[in-house]
């Protein structure tokens, strides 16, 4: 599958390990960066999605989506373990729980962009989480060093979910993250709570990212031994 991911902001926050493992199926586990779990929340609207070999299909191949993540290892593979992912196109979250098995649900979304400044609202169609916002770049793009805090939250090309007791991951193919230093003024954040998380009363860490181009590929498997 190929997308175009757009004006995507990074709001991280630290996590206690002790509060992420109950809410993480056991079979991933998870990954830690100077002692502290993280949780990310994740604002952008995406283009030409499509499966290999085939045309863009009708109200599939543009729409804003929204993710709550945090972050897992297997066999040394850093990946992305989602707890939610929102999406304004009620046929994409049926295809991506079909074919991925990933927490999709659907939501009403507003995104304007206005130079530097993107308002974004979602408001999950069931009430369970919302987000409203205004975010932008406050500084040029700076690729991140390996080893950096901001290196290991996003430089990351793969995600794992779990089918029964199993996990599988999918391969993710980008080049490295564009990311920029970011501003957001976010009036409105229960993304977390709908996980069963609660955010430390601190500023989150805060990067944007213009334009990134994404291939993904299907999901395989881990094998048993490797869990």
């Amino acid at each position: 599958m190929s997308q175009v991911w757009h004006d995507l902001l990074f709001a991280h926050w630290p996590i206690l390990f002790e509060e992420l493992r109950p809410l993480v199926p056991a079979s991933l586990p998870l990954d830690t960066f100077g002692g502290s779990c993280w949780l990310g929340i994740a604002p952008f609207h995406m283009s030409g999605v499509r499966l290999r070999g085939l045309p863009k299909l009708p109200g599939l191949s543009a729409f804003p989506e929204l993710n709550v993540r945090t972050y897992v290892v297997i066999d040394e593979k850093p990946g992305v373990y989602f707890f939610s992912l929102d999406a304004a196109s009620r046929s994409a979250v049926w295809a991506a729980r079909t074919v991925y098995s990933l927490p999709y649900y659907s939501a009403k979304m507003q995104v304007k962009v206005a130079g530097d400044k993107i308002d974004y609202l979602s408001v999950r169609r069931n009430g369970a989480a919302s987000f409203r916002g205004r975010y932008g770049p406050i500084a040029p793009v700076s690729l991140r060093e390996h080893g950096t805090l901001e290196h290991w939250l996003t430089e990351r090309y793969c995600l794992y979910t779990v089918r029964g007791q199993h996990a599988f991951r999918a391969d993710v193919h980008h080049v490295p993250w564009p990311l920029q230093n970011a501003a957001a003024d976010i009036s409105e954040n229960t993304m977390a709570r709908s996980a069963g998380l609660t955010l430390p009363q601190i500023p989150p860490l805060l990067h944007f990212a213009r334009r990134l181009e994404v291939l993904i590929w299907p999901l395989k498997r881990v094998r048993q031994e490797q869990q």
